[in-house]
């Protein structure tokens, strides 16, 4: 079970690459668990740490601004590459909440929408538009639209996906919240 996602309002860190891909996300070697705790320090870990472990001051998710930020604003065909969803509990045990990005390869955006993480595919220039004007910005997930100080833009979302972010709740959540009216119609029906 997640948190009910209906609006996000933050400001946002951008890693504006294209193809960032699952290992870049959350390395191989933090599989470890099938746990979604534990985490946090694995996104972008070759990226976000030295050899020493240190934290990188330029990467954009160790700046001090990045701090409490709940969006995040990548390049195209973000997530791709294999199909761990340690990437999305990676992003989702550091707070970040959406992922603004022209595209997503489909099993991130999957995994994404399992674990309450909104994928706000936005066109290019809407991408642009958003980094050019800083933060912050609102991922309604009610109306499909990200809004940013001088636009807006809609994100598509499959009906059955944004009821189940608007509900905070995964397919199986979904249907055990309906159990009594299953049941109910199970017995209607029956030919006991």
């Amino acid at each position: 079970m997640n948190e009910p996602v209906i609006r996000i309002e933050s400001r946002f860190v951008s890693v504006p690459s294209d193809n960032i891909d699952t290992d870049q996300i959350c390395p191989a070697r933090f599989l470890t668990t099938t746990s979604r705790d534990g985490f946090a320090r694995a996104l972008f870990a070759e990226w976000r740490f030295d050899e020493r472990g240190d934290p990188r001051p330029e990467f954009p998710l160790n700046r001090p601004d990045a701090a409490g930020a709940r969006v995040l604003v990548a390049g195209r065909n973000f997530g791709c590459g294999s199909s761990r969803e340690h990437a999305v509990w990676a992003i989702r045990e550091n707070g970040i909440s959406a992922v603004i990005a022209p595209s997503f390869a489909d099993i991130f955006r999957r995994n994404a929408l399992k674990n309450g993480l909104v994928p706000a595919a936005v066109d290019p220039a809407a991408r642009e538009a958003i980094l050019a004007a800083g933060g912050p910005v609102v991922v309604d997930v009610s109306r499909c639209v990200v809004s940013w100080k001088g636009g807006e833009a809609p994100f598509p979302l499959e009906p059955f996906a944004r009821q189940c972010l608007l509900e905070g709740v995964d397919e199986l959540g979904y249907l055990l919240a309906r159990r009594t009216l299953i049941e109910a119609h199970e017995a209607a029906h029956s030919d006991r």
